[in-house]
């Protein structure tokens, strides 16, 4: 069994010899070779892919894997891989969803402490200026207790985010289109229909839906134009989902009052957007008021294991046992997927 892991970590030995000798891993490294897709020699020769990465795609086409039986994005979001086009081959595209829940939930409470607690600005305050030592140096200290949290996608990670906002005593909604009716009986946490309505009530915006045709840019100006200006956006999903130029408008004009962002469109952040310039210059409208995070929300070194492990598990259990986990492409497979 040959696995071509594409724009990896640093190869965990270990975690690989668990898997037994039959199982051969080709690791391409990102550091070294992110511009450089691997070569249709090792293409040709992969039972299996695993593509490592969050923001780049693989890079080669997929009739060029004439031995590729199952793909893995190893992580929850699969926009990177072409769903379609593995489909039409009648190979799975799977992912790993259940790795690093909790670490995004507790990532996107910590964003939005960061802000309405003021630690990130008493810390700075405190370090940089002798008069620091001052309640008053963070702008967006609020009290939480009563806040309307609004989660936009109730998925696993959503779901985890909005009990971690409920025991901080807030009112949590939630708009999600594709649960069934009757799930927020189930959760106990208020349906919302229309995202109008969710931007116009809530305090908070936390976003967990995955990146698709349908919520690329979902929260952009006309969504803005109808929030409260007390809104906080939290966004630990994927960047394309927030407008980045709408969101700096509107943080910019008084429009809502700040944002956490762990993702942006492009990563690492472009250093010539009107957004970033102004974080890194410090200017008035942002101190204290946008907290930017590098796509870490995921980690820790436990997630990163799980998640490393379960991609291995996903492939190794389809090819030996001809079960299939976590597919993400049914609707495109046009022939049944084949183990062997």
């Amino acid at each position: 069994m040959h696995i071509l892991k594409v724009n990896t970590y640093a190869p965990d030995t270990a975690l690989y010899q668990a898997f037994g000798p039959d199982v051969v891993f080709d690791i391409h490294r990102s550091s070294a070779e992110a511009t450089e897709p691997p070569s249709l020699e090792r293409c040709r020769a992969a039972d299996a892919v695993i593509n490592c990465a969050a923001t780049l795609q693989i890079g080669v086409p997929v009739e060029a894997f004439e031995r590729c039986k199952i793909v893995v994005r190893e992580g929850v979001g699969y926009d990177t891989l072409d769903l379609a086009g593995w489909g039409a081959r009648g190979v799975p595209v799977c992912n790993v969803p259940d790795y690093g829940t909790t670490e995004v939930a507790d990532h996107a409470l910590g964003l939005l402490l960061s802000l309405t607690r003021g630690t990130t600005s008493y810390q700075e305050a405190v370090r940089d200026r002798t008069d620091g030592w001052h309640y008053a140096a963070a702008p967006l200290v609020r009290r939480l207790r009563g806040q309307t949290f609004a989660v936009l996608g109730l998925g696993r990670i959503g779901l985890a985010t909005a009990r971690r906002a409920a025991a901080f005593d807030m009112k949590v909604i939630f708009y999600d289109p594709y649960l069934p009716n009757g799930a927020e009986l189930a959760v106990g946490y208020e349906r919302v229909r229309s995202l109008d309505e969710v931007m116009a009530r809530a305090d908070i915006l936390s976003v967990h839906t995955p990146l698709t045709e349908e919520t690329r840019g979902m929260v952009g100006a006309a969504a803005l134009a109808k929030a409260k200006p007390e809104l906080i956006v939290i966004n630990t999903a994927r960047g394309p989902i927030v407008d980045l130029d709408a969101l700096a408008e509107a943080l910019k004009a008084g429009r809502i009052a700040g944002a956490g962002l762990d993702v942006l469109p492009r990563e690492p952040a472009d250093p010539d957007h009107p957004l970033i310039k102004a974080f890194r210059a410090r200017e008035p409208w942002t101190e204290g008021k946008l907290s930017l995070t590098p796509h870490s929300a995921f980690y820790s070194p436990s997630a990163l294991e799980d998640m490393q492990r379960k991609a291995i598990e996903v492939i190794v259990t389809y090819l030996r046992e001809g079960v299939l986990m976590n597919c993400v492409n049914q609707e495109f497979l046009r022939t049944k997927p084949q183990a062997s």
